[in-house]
């Protein structure tokens, strides 16, 4: 018998044929293609860089994240691919007791600088198939692997101040019909929502159409330069903000100095 939900999505897509199977998918598609491909999708030739905030930091060295909070996060990490910087999951939790604290102090020089390192800025992508018999670069779904400490400061930054600004938006934007990377929604309170508002609307109609869009490469084609003055609307700290900025950036990391 199935023990969890994973086991049991796989042994539907086996029994209906949809099993990806092996990843090995050297012979439908080069790694040449597939990286023209995705830079072709990641590249803007109107790109225009969003505007920084700059912000007299009082304290470089505040202690946002404690050391017993770091070494929670680094004692509870689960086994996870390794980033280019080679350093993986089992070797931070390992060492916990004596990497927390210096951990801790980068994490939070980082976070009130707004100084992301470069090194946590590189990933390799790893196309995963999107369709059972891929045999075009855009049946592939490029999955950024990037250095584990980075995925562990951008779910902090992403916890304690993007989802509380989220919660309190200003009146010139709503979240109220958005599902994805909200705190407390999910697929099925985006399903109960439809649920109700079809429900409600037959009350007074004799039926309802639900027309349903798929935008292609959604993610793939959001400039910064239009998310980012949206966020800069947001009740966010300008150091993280410019963070936020920083981290999206390819561009080498800008330091900046103290002013009155």
């Amino acid at each position: 018998m199935l023990s969890d939900a994973s086991s049991m999505w796989a042994k539907v897509c086996q029994l209906t044929g949809r099993s990806k199977g092996s990843d090995d998918y050297s012979s439908v598609v080069t790694a040449g293609e597939l990286n023209d491909h995705y830079a072709a999708i990641s590249t803007d030739p109107h790109y225009t860089a969003p505007p920084l905030k700059h912000t007299v930091y009082e304290s470089l060295t505040s202690a946002h994240i404690t050391e017993w909070r770091m070494f929670i996060i680094l004692d509870t990490l689960k086994p996870t691919a390794t980033g280019l910087d080679g350093i993986p999951a089992w070797f931070l939790k390992t060492g916990a007791p004596f990497l927390a604290q210096p951990l801790a102090d980068i994490m939070n020089l980082s976070i009130s600088s707004s100084v992301v390192p470069s090194q946590w800025k590189r990933s390799t992508i790893r196309p995963t198939a999107k369709v059972a018999s891929p045999y075009l670069p855009s049946d592939f779904r490029p999955i950024s692997v990037t250095p584990v400490m980075s995925r562990i400061l951008e779910r902090i930054v992403v916890r304690d101040f993007i989802y509380p600004a989220l919660s309190t938006p200003p009146t010139s934007l709503s979240f109220s019909d958005q599902f994805a990377f909200q705190p407390l929604a999910s697929t099925t309170a985006a399903l109960i929502h439809l649920l109700q508002s079809i429900t409600s609307l037959l009350l007074t109609n004799e039926f309802v159409i639900v027309y349903a869009l798929d935008f292609s490469k959604a993610f793939d084609s959001v400039r910064h330069s239009t998310v980012l003055p949206k966020m800069s609307l947001l009740d966010l700290p300008d150091n993280i903000y410019t963070f936020i900025h920083i981290y999206l950036s390819i561009k080498c990391n800008t330091k900046f100095t103290k002013t009155e």
